[in-house]
């Protein structure tokens, strides 16, 4: 009978000696730590209108997310490797305190430039997070018993996904936007106990830290410089411009060089050989498409949501319900699915098929677009994404050796995260641009458009109301258009993904770096 259908008992050993009670032991902790990484972009999803008007800043609406997803983007690949250097639970319980020292800070930030430089140092902690939880959980146990446990972080999604938008837009009603983030902390702090307790049997690294500083410093220059041309080009400078060209020249250069360096390290930052394998570097394609799609929604719905469609804060986050439910209950199924066949390879397609639809969906709205239109859109946007998500990491951790599961697994999230950090910023600039173009010539709504909250708006002239809500639906359509051709893109690369046995075991040598894993038998 296949092992999917008889968890294994307490007594048994799975993986690297851990037994069933072991693992279930660990995986409250790491449960905590995915809630407080989940929980913290939806909570102030629906706070960002209010966010941003009181603190004046609409045009840099997109750094307050990109901040905090480039830095984690930076980060994610350096946790990874330091966790395989120095062991996974002294890099972990690091990565919760400094996530929780930049969540305490971007609560008493008293400008955009400080709430900016503060989610930087969140999203530093964020990166921990993330490939902390996914690497322990590939360390621990092989692939094809993995979705068994899966069940147990998958608790967390409900919470998350639907309490998370409606908490940050009760806080922001009913309290300060700032509670969005101090929420944070007691959370974080019972994260921290539990997950040094639990996580002592993980093994305790190398300790032979060969840091890659120069392909560190490379990374974060050639990212850092891409997503600053996403973001400036063709709105604060012209795509002709010294700046804009200055920078992409700095991106290229700095990519070359980080490829270059990253060759000749004994110890890179990002091991390129876990691109060897074609269908980790397929794997990462969807993680890439799937992060700019879900943060292109999440960053950018509530925009419409409030300015356009009338809803407050906490109503915001109960309309965004359907995508997040969508996205939880096909992703529990796919596990499920995952567990019983070992098959994958129609999940990532069907995925992408979703996310293009939805986006597109959403680029046909107008001002008279019914919530409960919208919320069909969300629920098929959802499932994408849900298809999506848990599928490109299974697949890509199935692809790595176990001596590269933590940097290699840094590298999965990398894309994903890369993909949300070009994302927000590049569909924020195209919101941004037409959002001014549109109130062009109309200098009473002009003057208030980048300090403008949904409270303000009902205080102008009814023709006003209209010209701005007119101006919020143009950018939404607009990114949402865009959107939707990066996501038929993933549609293509999902149909490459080839069909690799799941492995059945945790090996503990390394595979070979250009091979295909193979089952074993359990």
């Amino acid at each position: 009978m296949d092992s999917a259908d008889n968890p294994p008992r307490a007594e048994e050993q799975v993986g690297l000696g851990f037994s069933h009670r072991q693992i279930l032991a660990t995986m409250s902790g790491l449960g905590i730590a995915m809630l407080l990484a989940m929980l913290d972009n939806m909570i102030v999803a629906p706070a960002l209108p209010t966010i941003v008007g009181e603190l004046g800043g609409l045009n840099h609406l997109a750094w307050v997310t990109t901040g905090y997803i480039l830095a984690s983007t930076v980060a994610t690949p350096i946790w990874g490797k330091l966790g395989d250097l120095y062991g996974r639970r002294v890099i972990f319980t690091v990565a919760v305190a400094i996530f929780l020292i930049g969540s305490a800070l971007c609560g008493v930030s008293q400008d955009m430039a400080q709430l900016i430089a503060f989610r930087a140092i969140q999203g530093l902690g964020a990166g921990g997070l993330m490939v902390g939880v996914l690497s322990i959980i590939g360390e621990m146990i092989p692939p094809r018993d993995r979705s068994k446990y899966q069940g147990v972080m998958m608790a967390v999604m409900p919470v998350a996904m639907i309490g998370g938008p409606l908490i940050g837009g009760f806080i922001t009603d009913n309290l300060s936007w700032r509670w969005a983030f101090y929420v944070n902390l007691p959370l974080g702090a019972v994260t921290l106990i539990l997950c040094w307790i639990t996580l002592a049997k993980l093994p305790k690294g190398t300790g032979k830290a060969v840091i890659d500083w120069w392909g560190t410093g490379l990374l974060t220059i050639w990212i850092t410089a891409l997503v600053l041309v996403t973001s400036w080009g063709g709105t604060q400078y012209a795509w002709g411009s010294a700046q804009i060209l200055g920078l992409i020249a700095v991106a290229v250069v700095g990519f070359v060089a980080f490829i270059i360096v990253e060759r000749r390290v004994a110890e890179p930052i990002m091991p390129l050989r876990v691109f060897k394998s074609l269908n980790f570097s397929l794997s990462g394609g969807v993680a890439f498409i799937s992060g700019f799609a879900m943060f292109g929604a999440m960053g950018f719905l509530p925009q419409f949501q409030q300015f356009v469609q009338g809803s407050s804060a906490t109503n915001s986050g109960l309309l965004l319900m359907p995508m997040m439910i969508a996205a939880m209950a096909v992703s529990l199924s796919a596990g499920q699915l995952i567990s019983k066949t070992g098959h994958y390879k129609s999940l990532p397609i069907i995925g992408s098929i979703l996310v293009t639809i939805g986006l597109a969906l959403f680029a046909t709205m107008d001002v008279n677009t019914s919530t409960v239109v919208s919320g069909v859109y969300m629920v098929i946007l959802g499932a994408g994404m849900g298809a999506m998500m848990q599928t490109s990491t299974l697949i890509a951790q199935n692809s790595l050796a176990l001596r590269d599961m933590g940097a290699g697994t840094g590298v999965s999230t990398f894309l994903r995260n890369m993909g949300s950090s070009l994302g927000v910023s590049l569909l924020g600039a195209v919101y941004t641009s037409h959002l001014a173009d549109t109130l062009t010539g109309t200098p009473a709504v002009t003057v208030t458009a980048t300090s403008m909250t949904p409270q303000m708006l009902r205080g102008l002239p009814e023709s006003a109301q209209k010209l701005f809500e007119q101006a919020v639906t143009n950018g939404v359509t607009a990114l949402f258009t865009w959107g939707a051709v990066v996501a038929a893109v993933g549609i293509v690369v999902a149909l490459f993904i080839r069909q690799v046995p799941l492995r059945s075991a945790v090996k503990p040598q390394a595979a070979s770096a250009d091979a295909e894993p193979v089952a074993v038998s359990s």
